[in-house]
């Protein structure tokens, strides 16, 4: 079976250019990524979306995006909600477990009927990085949870959610950025913890989440583990600990590999993650020099990869009726403590 290439791709704008077009059809990514340059209202995403795939000839192509709510959405009004931060379902759980995990759940849900009607399948979400107090806090409203269980319980209510709806959740960022003192879109961060230390905490959630679809790693070095490469550079880290320690099998894709933490030539970068185990990169800028760096490089998924790709597809679900004006009066009911004591 001959797979497409281990890439997923941004573009440029609300529209593909030709020279995008030609671009995509002739490297068949395996698939795609909106950021907020790419959405203007629903009927311009959902052609875009349909281009983007018409491109390469493949429905199954994936189109990720992150919708996380908060800072974080890409997805906003007019056309749509705004989505709440992590953080208020992270504050509800805390005055009220019971109702943080159906207000998680119900946000999520709402978040893939949204998706699931412009044909966006993947959802970046949910962050199980556990921030610690003293980390870089442009982690901290957008964690799952503060704590190991609540992380576990929230993050499984975020991913059953989007499920419900048709589309496929991504843990991340395997194995934890949570205590990261830099922001890895601009510098590399170091985590100096000993391991002992990681594995109860930092990885705990995405053991418990191990059977996740997708998950995307994070660029942080962890010095007991690697103290040369980031992990989504490590063979080590993925290896020994993704695959092995947390027990992540599904498939699994680096962090934007233009983000300021990694360096060298994009080529280079590339061919690092992939020999390092990255089932696929993540490229979000759009860059048409830099993708042609990166076709120039990499091959199509492996084998592996393949399968693994394959086994995400068969997980996809027909989505749960949903009655959208009854949901979202209820979530507004379940958030209206939070909010009035905000």
């Amino acid at each position: 079976m001959a797979f497409p290439l281990a890439a997923c791709f941004g573009c440029a704008g609300l529209t593909l250019t030709a020279e995008e077009k030609e671009f995509f059809r002739d490297a068949d990514p395996l698939g795609f990524i909106l950021f907020a340059r790419n959405v203007d209202n629903p009927d311009q995403v959902r052609a875009l979306v349909h281009d983007l795939r018409n491109c390469v000839g493949r429905n199954s192509a994936p189109v990720l995006i992150d919708q996380e709510g908060g800072r974080v959405q890409r997805l906003t009004q007019p056309h749509w909600r705004s989505t709440p931060a992590p953080a208020m379902f992270v504050a509800l759980h805390d005055q009220d477990a019971e109702a943080g995990l159906e207000a998680t759940r119900l946000n999520a849900r709402l978040i893939a009927d949204d998706l699931y009607a412009l044909g966006v399948d993947v959802n970046c979400l949910p962050v199980l990085d556990i921030p610690a107090p003293d980390s870089h806090p442009f982690l901290h409203d957008r964690a799952a949870g503060r704590t190991v269980e609540q992380s576990i319980l929230l993050g499984r209510m975020d991913c059953d959610g989007l499920l419900a709806g048709g589309v496929l959740p991504v843990i991340k960022h395997i194995p934890g950025h949570g205590r990261a003192m830099a922001d890895s879109h601009e510098e590399m961060p170091r985590v100096d913890a000993p391991h002992t230390e990681l594995d109860g905490v930092d990885f705990a959630p995405f053991r418990a989440l191990a059977d996740c679809p997708w998950a995307m790693t994070a660029h942080v070095v962890y010095s007991d583990l690697d103290p040369e490469q980031p992990a989504t550079m490590s063979p080590i880290v993925i290896n020994e600990t993704i695959r092995t320690n947390i027990g992540f099998d599904g498939f699994l894709v680096s962090d934007d590999v233009g983000m300021g933490a990694l360096s060298g030539p994009m080529g280079e970068r590339v061919l690092a993650c992939i020999s390092a185990g990255c089932d696929a990169v993540l490229h979000c800028n759009g860059d048409m020099t830099e993708m042609r760096e990166i076709t120039d490089c990499i091959s199509p998924l492996n084998n592996l990869a393949g399968m693994r790709f394959e086994k995400t597809l068969a997980s996809k679900q027909t989505p749960e009726p949903l009655d959208r004006q009854q949901a979202e009066a209820r979530l507004a009911d379940l958030l209206k403590s939070v909010r009035e004591s905000a």
